[in-house]
């Protein structure tokens, strides 16, 4: 988000400058040199794929000088077709934060923040407890695997209960565990979220980015946020020069770190009141929009 002082007014047009000039009684607005986007919600339409005009805004601007990065909840696994739609520009931050993927480098892991499994136990723990009929699934980095009442993400991997998904001598011991999922068939998703938060907080970091009731825990203190502005101080890139996209919850913390941020028109209420900024919906390119706009400054 902008600084607190005196936010500045939200945009709802997306045809409207998106890098305002400086408000009376500040100093000069740094120029931005990283676009920060989430990707389902966002810069996917709702097919799951790119446009044309989005393609070649994304160009434009790394042509530019900019520096693209995709921050999704997505796993590295999964960005094989992003980086075809997208002609294989930029980097990408996977899992929330978990993971640092280099797609100039045909889907390279280059960090992982892994969620330390005597912590993803303790979350599991609780959920049992307290959300009877919850159903887990595990991201690592070799695989997926998930229990056999998990209805969701039902691709080829490994299906145990929980308990062996974890267990330190399963089929993905010694992988580094990026997410423990956790889905309720019932239950309200920002009550399970909110509840999960409250009861199992001090194990890990607690988000959505589903309708659905499907929580994603990650390690404590990872988060979009946290990566991209590890990533952006190796490259002694401030926050104020980073211009942010999202939809949903688990874009949140990433949207209020960066110097400026765009809310969908189709996000979350919650990331509505997070951010400064509006920019028409992903079924409408809205990134395209404010990134063409973007580059008129630059």
């Amino acid at each position: 988000m902008t600084d607190a002082a005196a936010p500045l007014p939200p945009s709802p047009d997306p045809g409207s400058r998106p890098w305002p000039g400086p408000r009376p009684g500040s100093g000069p607005r740094p120029r931005p040199r990283l676009i920060a986007t989430d990707l389902d919600g966002t810069l996917l339409r709702d097919d799951k794929t790119v446009s044309v005009r989005t393609i070649a805004a994304l160009a434009a601007a790394e042509a530019a000088g900019l520096a693209v990065v995709f921050v999704t909840g997505r796993p590295a696994r999964w960005m094989d077709a992003v980086a075809e739609h997208v002609h294989g520009h930029g980097m990408a931050i996977c899992a929330n934060g978990a993971a640092v993927v280099d797609l100039h480098r045909g889907g390279e892991l280059t960090e992982v923040r892994p969620l330390p499994v005597p912590d993803a136990r303790a979350v599991v723990d609780f959920l049992r407890a307290a959300a009877p009929g919850t159903a887990f699934a595990v991201e690592y980095t070799g695989g997926f695997g998930r229990e056999p009442g998990y209805a969701l993400h039902r691709e080829q991997g490994q299906i145990a209960p929980v308990d062996k998904l974890l267990a330190e001598d399963g089929a993905r011991a010694g992988d580094p565990l990026l997410k423990l999922l956790a889905f309720h068939p019932s239950r309200g998703a920002d009550e399970f979220l909110g509840a999960a938060r409250a009861g199992a907080g001090a194990y890990g970091e607690f988000t959505r980015s589903t309708p659905s009731a499907l929580l994603e825990v990650s390690g404590r203190g990872v988060s979009k946020a946290s990566t991209l502005a590890r990533y952006c101080a190796a490259r002694e890139i401030a926050a104020g020069e980073v211009v942010a996209f999202g939809d949903m919850p688990n874009d949140i913390e990433m949207l209020t770190w960066a110097g400026t941020s765009y809310a969908m028109a189709n996000a979350h209420p919650e990331v509505l009141a997070a951010t400064t900024h509006r920019t028409a919906a992903n079924e409408a390119d809205g990134v395209a929009a404010v990134i063409e706009q973007l580059l008129h400054g630059v």
